[in-house]
């Protein structure tokens, strides 16, 4: 196919990357799956240091293709798009930079990392920290998501440690502090758990009023095949002492927030009882391979049924005392907040609530009349999922099938076989009812920080 270089000139009034919303839309426009989806093959692409000039190398059929798919970067700038000979190799990665990073020699490089994950597929909320959902249609297919396809949340930059120095130091209220090498903890009986791990934010931009924090929409989940140690087995190497109640766990990210003039380290806390009650593991692997440094590598608290702030990537420290962790991210943020009858009220973050999502059809979708499946999703923090029930243009809820084997901490399939008759629009909707006996609200409650939002899914189609 014929070769572009395409050049986008952006003003310094619009320079996009003093609007992180429109910054990540033009990004996620910008990855390779979604380019090849317009019928265009991006070879390259590099951003001029210093400058707001965006270079691309790009295949299509024919340039009409390729001006078709570049009227987001017009709208943005100016577009100059020449004919070219085959020099893709002298156009080097990089363009997921939204701005220069001062890379430290202890953080993975952001505009790397983030051009790999937009490349795999996942939407991109921002680079610094960086932040990807799975889009919903992409949770169909196996029991576990590609590690590449796995959502993405962090709140500092990522740090790239060394899995031969490194050391997971276990110490307070214990008989034997311990530090153990990743050949140490290799050594230990391993045991592998499928867990699904859902941001306490996801769903987040569907609340209204519009609350603060990162926008995602339904794909901040994911469920991987994690491989580790038992953290139980590894407290009792260590030996608890007499008051050992509470655990404070310290990943080695670490970055400033509001409200604090020093850096803070990401720090969580469980007691002992919820160690047991969750079966906690420290995880090396995931889906058969090491933990990336995107998900934690060299090791991660994996604790299933909690939302996924309570699994602390880069581990690195386990506190054993008899206080609660009081840290930021304990303390200060993931507490439902509200106000009722005109009282205060919070509860702190925990189990994941149940919920269903549908990953087909999707929204907007085209769908022929006759049979069809309706497929998706459905997971819970407090059982496994008893049942889920479809609606269909307001109709009676009519139960899906389950497939595949129940289980406590993972996702569980569903499908619906149905017959379309009349040609128009479709709304489908889902919801998941668990073992516990817990149902989706029709609406979630509004907090103030957007958390925990189970909302029952609905999507619009049409039958043709």
């Amino acid at each position: 196919m014929p070769l572009f270089i395409v050049h986008h000139h952006r003003s310094h009034e619009a320079f996009l990357a003093r609007d992180a919303v429109k910054g990540a839309t033009l990004l996620n426009h910008l990855s390779r799956p979604n380019a090849a989806r317009h019928g265009v093959l991006i070879k390259g692409e590099a951003v001029a240091q210093g400058s707001h000039l965006l270079v691309l190398i790009a295949e299509a059929a024919d340039e009409a293709i390729l001006q078709a798919f570049l009227v987001p970067l017009r709208e943005a700038g100016d577009v100059d798009v020449m004919p070219a000979v085959t020099f893709a190799a002298m156009v080097s990665s990089g363009g997921c930079a939204e701005h220069p990073v001062d890379v430290s020699a202890d953080t993975l490089d952001l505009a790397d990392a983030c051009q790999d994950a937009a490349e795999a597929g996942l939407l991109i909320h921002s680079v610094n920290p960086l932040n990807g959902e799975t889009s919903v249609p992409d949770l169909a297919g196996g029991a576990v998501m590609p590690n590449g396809r796995f959502y993405l949340r962090n709140h500092f930059d990522i740090p790239a440690l060394g899995g031969d120095t490194y050391r997971l130091s276990i110490g307070g209220l214990v008989e034997r502090p311990l530090a153990l090498s990743m050949r140490e903890l290799h050594n230990l009986h391993a045991e592998t758990r499928v867990v699904t791990l859902e941001c306490a934010g996801n769903g987040r931009s569907l609340f209204d009023p519009v609350v603060p924090g990162e926008a995602w929409g339904l794909g901040a989940v994911s469920t991987a095949e994690w491989t580790g140690v038992r953290l139980m087995d590894v407290l009792e190497r260590a030996g608890l002492r007499a008051g050992a109640s509470e655990l404070t766990f310290r990943g080695a990210d670490s970055g400033v927030v509001d409200g604090h003039d020093a850096p803070v380290r990401f720090e969580r806390g469980l007691s002992l009882e919820q160690v047991r009650e969750t079966d906690a593991i420290l995880a090396y692997d995931m889906n058969g391979e090491p933990l990336s440094p995107l998900h934690g590598y060299p090791l991660r608290l994996i604790v299933p049924g909690w939302y996924a702030v309570a699994s602390v990537k880069w581990l690195t420290e386990i506190s054993v005392t008899d206080q609660a962790c009081d840290a930021y991210y304990q303390a200060e943020k993931y507490w439902y907040e509200w106000t009722r009858n005109g009282h205060d009220e919070r509860a702190q973050v925990k189990l994941m609530n149940v919920r269903a999502l549908i990953s087909s059809p999707g929204e907007g979708e085209s769908l022929s009349r006759g049979d069809t499946a309706i497929r998706g999703v459905a997971w819970s923090g407090t059982g496994a999922i008893s049942r889920v029930d479809v609606s269909l243009n307001g109709g009676p809820w009519r139960e899906a099938r389950l497939v595949g084997e129940r289980r406590h901490s993972a996702w569980q399939w569903w499908e619906l076989i149905t017959r379309l008759e009349e040609i128009g629009p479709l709304t489908v909707r889902a919801r998941a009812t668990d073992m516990t006996g817990r149902t989706q609200p029709e609406r979630a409650e509004w907090n103030r920080l957007g958390y925990g939002n189970n909302s029952i899914h609905s999507v619009a189609a049409r039958v043709l």
